[in-house]
């Protein structure tokens, strides 16, 4: 095996520790929660800062989530390929990766923006990693509990910003938080069997798979109708954005629905896919239709 292919599986197996894909999609809406803020204009330098910021605290934190789930990730086929279950990294090795990213993570949003938004940065962590994480083998309540640090990056990024908790990043907060419902519980759904074997009680009944969580996960989502219209009443979006808000908010109540009428995974997947559709769509929609 010659070097540079070693060195390149090595930091591919970092990136995927990090969980890169999903760690974009969610530093994605720090980023647009900051341009968001009245008087903040597009900087490159500044979002590229931002975004390396927030990759980095993001990956972190999915790093000590594998650390302390190195077992468990065994159990499931998701999860056993992964570079600390299949023993392609020592647990050493990938703590010293979480302590060096989180750390120069949170330097970065400190002294590139402010301490408001690094504080921020490290509450999200140490809930994401140390809470959280061994709070999804007590009851389903992990959650609410994972909600929290899943919905800061928009507080973070407008923070970042605005250098303060004003209500619009609340709105952006809110926004975040309802969408984590349906969009986990259609994860679940679909990864039944693999949390079951390996201990984790993240669905809200005791009987797993059912039309009370597809009924839960379809109120978060009509909830999140008049959520994603709050910015525009706000002043801080226009009109387009509030009828873009209703129209992906109905797509997404829609997949809750049809899950609930159908309960089968096919269903689940179809919730999950089009959770990600959302997300992407109304933090585009409400960053484009930015009140100038």
């Amino acid at each position: 095996m010659s070097l540079s292919y070693a060195i390149a599986s090595r930091v591919k197996d970092y990136f995927m520790m990090m969980k890169f894909t999903l760690t974009f999609l969610v530093v994605f809406s720090c980023v647009v929660a900051y341009l968001l803020v009245p008087g903040v204009e597009f900087d490159l330098i500044k979002v590229l800062l931002l975004f390396t910021g927030g990759i980095l605290v993001s990956g972190s934190a999915n790093i000590i989530n594998q650390i302390l789930e190195k077992e468990t990730d065994k159990l499931m086929a998701r999860t056993a390929p992964r570079p600390l279950p299949a023993g392609r990294l020592t647990v050493s090795e990938a703590s010293v990766v979480a302590v060096v990213t989180g750390a120069t993570g949170i330097a970065v949003m400190g002294f590139t923006f402010n301490w408001l938004a690094a504080g921020l940065s490290l509450l999200s962590l140490v809930i994401y990693g140390f809470v959280y994480t061994p709070w999804k083998k007590w009851n389903s309540l992990a959650v609410l509990v994972g909600a929290f640090p899943g919905a800061l990056p928009p507080l973070i990024g407008w923070a970042a910003g605005d250098n303060a908790l004003s209500e619009g990043g609340w709105a952006l907060f809110a926004i975040q938080f309802l969408w984590q419902f349906p969009h986990f519980w259609a994860i679940a759904w679909v990864a039944h069997t693999d949390y079951t074997r390996a201990g984790f009680r993240l669905m809200p009944s005791d009987r797993g798979p059912g039309k009370m969580i597809a009924l839960q996960s379809a109120m978060y989502a009509l909830l999140l109708i008049p959520a994603g219209v709050a910015p525009y009443l706000l002043g801080l979006t226009g009109y387009i954005s509030a009828i873009v808000a209703i129209l992906i908010g109905c797509f997404y109540l829609y997949r809750a629905i049809n899950l609930y009428r159908k309960c089968d995974v096919p269903s689940a997947r179809k919730l999950m896919f089009g959770s990600y559709i959302y997300l992407a769509v109304i933090f585009l929609a409400l960053l484009f239709d930015k009140v100038k």
